[in-house]
């Protein structure tokens, strides 16, 4: 069964994302293709302690903390460059070690600090779902191999009744060629 610092070291990397979504609300189709850098962060960093602090958790519990950055481009608004950074730092149910809680100090469907629920199924799927002020959030990555995941995402409303977007990814790490003679 995977845990949470395994499915950090996995996913830390540079992946190349393309992205199909469905905006409900706008009868939208949007392709977005991006590049994903995934680093791990020390607990230490102080970016880290500060999402702790905020959070009301005792630093010592986070494990595997990470910086996510993304760049792309989407089909719907060609002129407008998507790209951002955010920390993410799990904190492992003690008693349950395939669930805890993923502090974000920039949200999925919000752009304010998050703190969402995470478990893992039997198949090794990574389930994250997150409230915010005015929507929630599901999503689901796996991996395929080490180098392929894959990601659906729910945006929903508040209530969680209603999905007002629905996503897939495909991400391929980009591995690196060594250098020949």
């Amino acid at each position: 069964m995977l845990d949470i610092q395994q499915f950090v070291a996995n996913s830390i990397g540079n992946w190349r994302s393309q992205r199909s979504a469905h905006h409900m609300i706008f009868s939208h189709f949007e392709a977005v293709q991006s590049e994903i850098a995934i680093a791990s962060m020390s607990v230490d960093d102080p970016e880290v302690i500060a999402l702790c602090e905020m959070n009301s958790i005792d630093r010592k519990l986070a494990v595997s903390p990470f910086r996510m950055t993304w760049a792309g481009q989407s089909d719907w608004d060609e002129n407008e460059a998507l790209k951002g950074t955010c920390i993410l730092v799990p904190i492992p149910d003690l008693e349950h070690l395939n669930r805890g809680k993923l502090l974000r100090d920039q949200g999925y469907a919000e752009e304010i600090p998050a703190v969402g629920d995470y478990h893992f199924t039997d198949d090794d799927t990574f389930v994250l779902i997150t409230a915010y002020d005015r929507a929630a959030a599901e999503e689901k990555i796996w991996f395929v191999n080490p180098n392929v995941r894959c990601r659906v995402s729910l945006i929903k409303t508040s209530a969680g009744s209603g999905v007002v977007t629905a996503s897939f990814s495909s991400e391929i790490r980009q591995l690196v060629k060594e250098a020949t003679d």
